[in-house]
């Protein structure tokens, strides 16, 4: 508390008396009210009194300091530990997540989406997971606007250059789909588990692009590829109780280097004019072939139903043939007889109209046409 400062009033000493050294005695007290008295002595003053008078005492009162209203103090602090102990007593988990709580620091269990209350002032702490929705990492490229931030790697140019079986290096361009399996594992047993998975996935496909020649992984070998990794990565993210599970590995753009892409590019043209040659000649093959067996097959057919024909034409005809000779040895004249006239019934009506004239006959007068019926062509 500053002390105002002290005002003294005494007699101006004459010139020709000799200057004394004044020695001021301060005196502070206290008093009830909490007011602070400023008192002095001063021997000048006291030598120049008269002697009967008492010496010549300054006393100067301090301002009152303001009361301290302890109540609202209270009151003010009580109101704002109740908002902090409201504020810190409930918690959200978002529909596509799942949260883990902690308490004291230990794990106490593992809470469905929907409002929750817990412990106040960090007793309790809840740490959200997104459980329920596919995340992915991307290798060798970074796409905009992603909300995982696990998701990019640090450098992509390095993650993409790999070389394979053949002793040729190519870049690689992938991405690994993955939940989170096991919120507990993914936030205890591992201490970085989203790059510990990135590690096993790079690693992973490094292996599998070893094994297998540039021709495969750029053209024909992609899908085997994508099914070799994806196994690996599912036994090695179980292996290390990461607590997630790997989905599905797609990969995206393999190109050569820069240096050998042109060259590349007129491989592949030539293979895949090669592929063309060979799907067209086997398209014509087997419209061909097809039909060349359709064609004999309907030549064999119809020649066996011929054969078949002929037969059995032929044995009717043998049998006709013996039952008429049983009935020529029974009688043979008039056997004969019908046999002839059967015969001429059968050919005559081919033959048409004939005129037959007797050699002998003279005088004959030709009337042409001759017809059977005369008004016929009324």
């Amino acid at each position: 508390m500053r002390l105002p400062e002290p005002w003294l009033s005494f007699n101006r000493l004459r010139p020709q008396q000799p200057r004394l050294a004044c020695r001021t005695s301060l005196h502070f007290a206290l008093s009830l009210d909490d007011a602070v008295c400023l008192r002095f002595r001063c021997p000048i003053l006291e030598s120049s009194a008269m002697p009967n008078q008492p010496p010549a005492i300054q006393t100067f009162q301090m301002p009152q300091m303001p009361r301290i209203p302890v109540r609202t103090i209270a009151t003010v602090a009580a109101i704002i530990l109740l908002i902090i102990l409201t504020w810190t007593s409930y918690y959200t988990v978002q529909a596509e997540s799942e949260a883990v709580v902690l308490r004291f620091g230990k794990f106490l269990k593992t809470v469905e989406p929907g409002l929750h209350f817990k412990l106040p002032l960090g007793i309790d702490q809840v740490t959200v997971l997104p459980t329920r929705r596919q995340l992915k990492l991307e290798f060798g490229f970074v796409t905009s606007g992603y909300t995982n931030p696990d998701q990019p790697g640090k450098d992509a140019q390095e993650e993409r250059s790999m070389v394979t079986g053949d002793l040729n290096a190519a870049l690689v361009e992938w991405v690994v789909q993955y939940r989170i399996d096991d919120p507990k594992q993914y936030l205890f047993d591992v201490r970085n588990p989203a790059q510990t998975l990135r590690d096993l996935s790079e690693a992973a496909m490094r292996e599998v692009i070893g094994d297998r020649t540039v021709d495969e992984v750029i053209t024909i070998g992609r899908q085997d590829i994508e099914v070799s990794a994806l196994a690996r990565m599912q036994e090695l993210a179980k292996r290390y109780a990461l607590g997630v599970r790997v989905d599905q590995v797609q990969l995206k753009n393999v190109n050569p280097p820069a240096e050998v892409q042109a060259s590349f590019n007129e491989v592949n043209k030539a293979q895949q004019d090669r592929e063309n040659a060979i799907n067209i000649a086997n398209g014509d093959y087997n419209e061909a072939v097809p039909r060349a067996r359709g064609q004999a097959d309907q030549a064999i057919r119809g020649a066996e139903g011929y054969r078949f024909k002929r037969v059995n034409e032929a044995e009717g005809d043998v049998a006709s043939f013996n039952a008429m000779l049983g009935q020529y040895v029974k009688a043979p004249e008039i056997t004969r007889i019908r046999l002839y006239l059967e015969t001429m019934g059968d050919v005559l009506p081919g033959v048409g109209e004939k005129i037959i004239i007797d050699d002998t006959m003279r005088n004959l007068l030709p009337i042409l046409p001759i017809s059977k019926n005369p008004l016929e062509k009324r």
